[in-house]
């Protein structure tokens, strides 16, 4: 080939490159209105079973944040890989979970020790935050206690909530507390119901202490979800989601998500809204269903 003519070829190929480079970038979807937030392993048939590799593949979908129930688990070292990969990204980190139980009787409580050992949680979980650049961490105040009466219960939940705040309040860290279902999947948690929620947050009366709305528990316990939102709109921190029955994502069940979305949007939230639920459909095609059905409750 002529020196001329090796030049045109390659500057041919260059042309179509950089015309390729451009079309896979006007083709890559836009961020969502809101920030849902998946979760490792949701999308791993099309990632792998890299954590980074499934935020790039989640950034390059639109989703700009992410949680992780699992992350107090992990080696500091991969907690910090996985910090400097969402920062690159432009990726908010949701919530990891600071303390939980589903067995023991805690907040509602008075053993000294098991108080203790919350406490201890919320204090490790500050570092954990700071590490991983969260802001939001989940509480699970445990079962209700068979023996004391339900104001005493509420009595005892407030003060430990108080003092966990203490801890949390110089860092500008915020617990949220998550009423759970009795019906389906966790029977006899102290806390379940949106408007308890809200009286103890406000008894708490800290910055540091809101709830977290978990769309699909509450749709179980009491429905009336817009009203409800809308009650508890001042101490609300963070959402989360999952379609009723089966919890899976949005438009597998009975909650209409686009109107509900269209509501805390124009309410102004800019917070994160977890998706903690499962796919409805297996490897690809879930994780592509997933996908579409976020893409269609975010088009309001």
């Amino acid at each position: 080939m002529k020196r001329r003519e090796f030049l045109l070829a390659t500057g041919a190929a260059a042309a179509a490159a950089a015309t390729m480079r451009t079309s896979r970038a006007q083709q890559k979807p836009a961020p969502f209105k809101l920030k849902y937030a998946p979760h490792f392993g949701m999308f791993r048939h099309s990632a792998g079973k890299d954590p980074v590799d499934q935020l790039k593949f989640a950034a390059d979908q639109g989703f700009t944040a992410w949680e992780d129930n699992g992350m107090k688990r992990r080696p500091v070292a991969e907690q910090e890989r996985i910090a400097r990969a969402m920062e690159k990204l432009g990726m908010t980190m949701g919530v990891f979970v600071a303390t939980a139980t589903f067995k023991e009787v805690t907040f509602a409580g008075d053993n000294k020790a098991a108080r203790e050992a919350v406490l201890k949680d919320i204090r490790d979980s500050v570092e954990v935050a700071k590490r991983v650049r969260a802001k939001w961490m989940t509480v699970v105040p445990g079962l209700s206690h068979p023996k004391l009466a339900w104001d005493y219960q509420t009595a005892n939940c407030i003060e430990l909530l108080r003092r966990c705040a203490e801890i949390l309040e110089p860092h500008g860290l915020v617990m949220v507390l998550e009423p759970l279902n009795h019906h389906t999947n966790h029977p006899g948690t102290f806390l379940y119901k949106s408007p308890q929620a809200f009286m103890i947050c406000r008894a708490v009366d800290s910055p540091s202490c809101k709830i977290l709305f978990d769309i699909y528990h509450q749709q179980i316990t009491e429905g009336n979800l817009i009203p409800n939102i809308d009650r508890c709109w001042s101490e609300i921190g963070y959402f989360q989601v999952g379609d009723n029955p089966g919890r899976k994502e949005p438009g597998t069940g009975e909650i209409n998500y686009r109107n509900v979305f269209r509501f805390i949007h124009e309410r102004g939230y800019q917070g994160v809204v977890g998706m903690e639920h499962g796919n409805s459909k297996k490897g690809e095609e879930g994780e592509r269903a997933v996908i579409a059905a976020y893409r269609n409750a975010d088009a309001f």
